[in-house]
């Protein structure tokens, strides 16, 4: 039966190990100067060696080779933790064996003394599955084991695990494994294996490997088993779902032309070809970071991953491209990621995401499209020199655009919207009409909340006392629940939660959370108009409690005097 090869090529000395020198030549030194610790902890990303460097690590101590070429892979100690046959190295899968009853039991045959080697090794993989209670029960062993047993425990969620228990250990965090890296390992695999392969195509396999080798090399094994002479980056793309880099770039060339009808067809052609359309807004992702990189820094050596066409290719984007229009498409493209998960029509969300990147935010909550795309990035605040140029000629101007959140219009945007608003009237003030339209329809404001942020936010939100509306900001004052006023306020859900008022009173506003039973807002936002509903009834969050959560109000006085 064929051995996979990320079993047959799993390192098996502290050279072989790729990518963790850091941890390699710290373990080195400590076997050199003989002060290994009783107790470690690898934490990192799945497949980044954590399991194999331990191997490693119990191979060195209790191999017979020389002391300077330990471990030395050809001693007998060495060959029966290779072949997985030692029995004084104890592995452990947290995951089936978490109980304390598994840790009582590992506990009382620790004080065993070792039948082959020098030293008993307890590797406890994915350590963080271990209940509260075994955890408690490994402590004291942990802290003080007997002289010939050493721990190692690996894991890839360092955050579940007990202060108490990384207090005992030494703590090692393996990294992401570099494209490059990834790349010439498997380059050194498939010379080994005799397999052909181009490489922009291992190039490709490493990169989708996030930085994982171990997965890496699976991608590897699969592609062998392909059929071809050679392994082709068309073959890895079809495995991978993936499409070809010119797709990819051509794209990015329509978001940046504002060619909706090219991106689009580009679209419709990679669902007919089969493509994952998952995978394919993936790598315009990761091109679309590139294009912010060099837009950010000039400095193409950030992306040594990519190769000098593509570069090419970004630094030409990166010129028709603005910043704020990057930075949104990144974000929207990456909120559309987790929308493609089939459906009647599956490419719908990334067609939607398209055509918001160019034509703005104004047809996501129905404002004319005459707001420049810059707008469209929340919170991007441009240099000073360039928002006091754009206020001043707004002003002249009198623009009926207002920007999301705290973004300002360059110059060229000011003018835009000052020449586009020449012929459309500004939009009419916002009048007390406006506030009983809003209470009217904060049901359904409510059951948008819940259905885009959650339970959690529409129930803060219930908790609102009052309401203040000016023509580009709406303010809400929460009484004296600072819980529910500090969850709306968080900046993310301010931003969602703004974009959907926007939708109700008809234009783009700034959210403020206040405390206190009215709300106010600046004279400089505009005039305010302020709803005027009632404070008293019963508390919102009790309301929401009863109606949604199904609980019971009690009186506690009356509890107790039927008690007594």
């Amino acid at each position: 039966m064929a051995q996979a090869l990320y079993r047959k090529w799993r390192s098996q000395t502290f050279d072989q190990v790729v990518g963790q020198e850091h941890v390699t030549q710290t373990l080195r030194n400590a076997l050199r100067d003989g002060r290994v610790a009783h107790a470690y902890l690898f934490s990192g990303p799945r497949g980044t060696g954590k399991t194999s460097t331990a191997r490693i690590l119990a191979k060195a101590l209790n191999c017979t080779g020389p002391e300077g070429e330990r471990p030395c892979d050809v001693c007998p100690t060495c060959v029966a933790i290779s072949e997985g046959r030692m029995l004084d190295l104890i592995e452990i899968d947290a995951a089936s064996n978490n109980s304390v009853d598994d840790i009582r039991e590992l506990r009382d045959k620790v004080g065993f003394r070792p039948s082959e080697g020098s030293y008993k090794i307890y590797i406890i993989d994915e350590v963080h599955m271990l209940s509260n209670s075994a955890f408690n029960a490994l402590l004291k062993t942990l802290e003080e084991p007997p002289p010939h047993a050493r721990f190692i425990l690996a894991t890839t969620e360092p955050h579940k695990i007990p202060a108490t228990v990384h207090s005992r250990c030494q703590r090692f965090d393996f990294r992401r494994i570099p494209v490059a890296e990834i790349a010439a390992h498997l380059r050194y695999i498939a010379t080994e294996e005799n397999v052909q392969a181009e490489d922009a195509a291992l190039t490709a396999i490493a990169r989708s490997a996030q930085g994982c080798m171990r997965d890496a090399i699976s991608l590897l094994d699969q592609m062998t088993s392909y059929g071809s002479e050679a392994i082709s980056v068309a073959q890895v793309n079809q495995v991978l779902g993936s499409v070809a880099s010119e797709s990819v770039s051509a794209f990015v060339d329509a978001l940046a032309q504002q060619n909706i009808p090219a991106g689009l067809q580009l679209i419709h052609d990679l669902l007919l070809a089969g493509a994952s359309l998952q995978e394919f807004t993936t790598q315009v992702i990761e091109h679309l970071r590139g294009v912010m990189l060099l837009q950010m820094t000039g400095d193409s050596g950030l992306l040594d991953d990519r190769s000098p066409e593509t570069v090419g290719q970004m630094k030409a984007q990166a010129d028709r491209l603005t910043q704020p229009q990057t930075l949104f498409a990144v974000k929207r493209f990456g909120e559309s990621v987790g929308e493609l998960k089939g459906g009647h029509q599956p490419q719908l969300p990334l067609e939607l995401a398209l055509v918001e990147i160019v034509s703005g935010p104004a047809i996501a909550i129905g404002q004319p499209q005459s707001a420049p795309p810059e707008a469209t990035v929340s919170q991007v605040a441009a240099q000073p020199v360039a928002a006091k140029s754009s206020t001043d000629q707004a002003s002249a101007a009198k623009p009926s655009a207002h920007t999301l959140s705290t973004v300002q219009p360059d110059k060229a945007d000011s003018t835009a919207a000052a020449e586009q608003t020449d012929d459309k009237a500004p939009p009419a003030p916002l009048d007390q009409d406006a506030v009983v339209k809003l209470r009217g329809q904060w049901s359904e404001v409510l059951a948008t909340v819940r259905e885009r942020l959650g339970l959690k936010q529409q129930a803060a939100l219930r908790a609102m006392r009052d309401i203040a509306i000016g023509e580009s900001a709406i303010a809400l004052a929460f009484g004296n629940n600072k819980f529910a006023k500090d969850m709306i306020s968080d900046p993310e859900t301010a931003i969602q939660v703004s974009t959907i008022l926007a939708q109700f009173v008809g234009r783009q506003v700034t959210l403020e959370c206040q405390e206190g039973e009215h709300a106010t807002l600046p004279a400089a936002v505009g005039r305010v108009v302020r709803d005027t509903r009632k404070n008293d009834g019963p508390d919102p969050l009790l309301e929401f409690a009863v109606s949604e959560l199904g609980a019971e109000v009690k009186d506690e006085k009356k509890a107790k005097r039927r008690a007594s």
